[in-house]
């Protein structure tokens, strides 16, 4: 409600997604998704309550596929197993839910050239919030200034006529616990670091103030670097549970922002990732193999979605193939950018090692070089199985 005042899923509100999922009867395509944090912060037990209206909207979908997103959250650690243990359920009484998985923590970048960073609340960052960065990180850099914005604390940023979410303001009033899983990438961008590298850690070991810890990491590379915070997924600070979340059979890949808050995240990275890190270069546990990867990849959301004529490399499917260097593939440091309309920017992620991307028989990418081929297009509801 407008006042935020929540209230838990009631019998019209399961009428109504019901109604929604039942308007996909007649539609040879489309699939069904939802989020759910399961009531979680208003009353814990209602996570089986929950799925039963999950489970009705997935029934009235007329065999439509649908997905559920699965993470595991902190303040409940175990709620991705319950998931888990009520998708395989609801399978045996005839009924396939998918869960939407991520190949890495969930988390945001943030940075003083970023959407968000630790020090958006504090009193004295807000008298200087509207200067260039450069001009930000010479007055953050002077000794008064430091001294002065270290005995702050951060003031709200959310509520009436803000886009921020209160979540933020929770880690902005909480920052020594956040420092805990934020972590420096480095150049070649480390997303598995053990909690022993994390900026907590780091001020610990120098016997420095967790603040000022903070408060130097994001003047570091002229105030452009980006400290990553793995909000979900990384409890125990490691991919563990997320390698059996990518093994289930029911599994396909998602929790992509897919292009919103692009000052934050940049998820378009995660393919990359996982041919990379999960295929090749995982030291922390069990990799994935190659094919298994690329299956899961291709085939199995191309499956999901109802798009017959790709995904497999086969006469007669669409000619959308990468080529690829496994050895050298390789992700850079994100990176920010301002080419939005408007002046807006985006967090940019190159990739190396695609020795060519090709789109309907077109090469539209070589040696990590786009070129000006955009084949490309909209695909339309009539056209699908034409």
């Amino acid at each position: 409600s407008a006042d935020g005042d929540w209230t838990p899923a009631s019998e019209a509100s399961q009428e109504e997604l019901v109604g929604l999922a039942q308007a996909f009867d007649g539609l040879e395509h489309g699939v069904l998704q939802m989020v759910n944090d399961f009531d979680l912060e208003r009353d814990p037990n209602r996570f089986d309550a929950e799925f039963d209206i999950l489970e009705a909207f997935a029934r009235a979908g007329a065999g439509h596929n649908m997905s559920l997103s699965l993470m595991q959250r902190d303040m409940a650690p175990n709620q991705w197993c319950k998931i888990l243990e009520r998708v395989d359920t609801a399978q045996k009484d005839d009924l396939t839910i998918h869960v939407q998985v991520a190949p890495r923590g969930i988390g945001v970048m943030v940075g003083l050239s970023c959407t968000f960073h630790p020090f958006m609340g504090f009193p004295s960052y807000k008298s200087i919030a509207d200067k260039s960065l450069e001009e930000r990180v010479a007055i953050m850099r002077a000794p008064d200034f430091k001294v002065k914005m270290l005995t702050e604390k951060s003031e709200s940023v959310s509520g009436e006529g803000s886009s921020v979410p209160p979540l933020v303001d929770i880690f902005l009033q909480n920052l020594e616990m956040v420092s805990a899983k934020l972590f420096r990438l480095g150049e070649q961008p480390d997303y598995e670091q053990p909690f022993e590298q994390s900026i907590y850690m780091q001020a610990k070991a120098a016997d420095m103030p967790v603040l000022e810890a903070i408060y130097e990491a994001v003047l570091e590379n002229d105030g452009r670097a980006l400290l990553y915070f793995p909000i979900y997924n990384y409890t125990e600070f490691d991919y563990a549970n997320v390698l059996t979340m990518l093994r289930h059979p029911h599994a396909i890949p998602g929790l992509s922002d897919g292009g919103a808050h692009v000052g934050t995240v940049c998820d378009a990275s995660f393919p990359t990732y996982t041919l990379s890190h999960w295929t090749r270069d995982r030291t922390r546990g069990e990799k994935i193999k190659l094919k298994d990867a690329v299956h899961f990849m291709t085939q199995v959301p191309a499956q999901y979605l109802g798009l017959d004529d790709r995904g497999v490399l086969k006469e007669g499917a669409k000619a959308d193939i990468n080529v690829i260097d496994h050895e050298k593939l390789n992700l850079k440091h994100p990176h920010m950018i301002k080419d939005l309309p408007g002046g807006g920017q985006r967090l940019m992620q190159h990739a190396q090692g695609y020795r060519a991307t090709i789109v309907s028989g077109q090469i539209v990418l070589e040696n990590d070089v786009l070129s000006e081929a955009r084949p490309g297009r909209l695909v339309r509801l009539h056209e699908l199985g034409a």
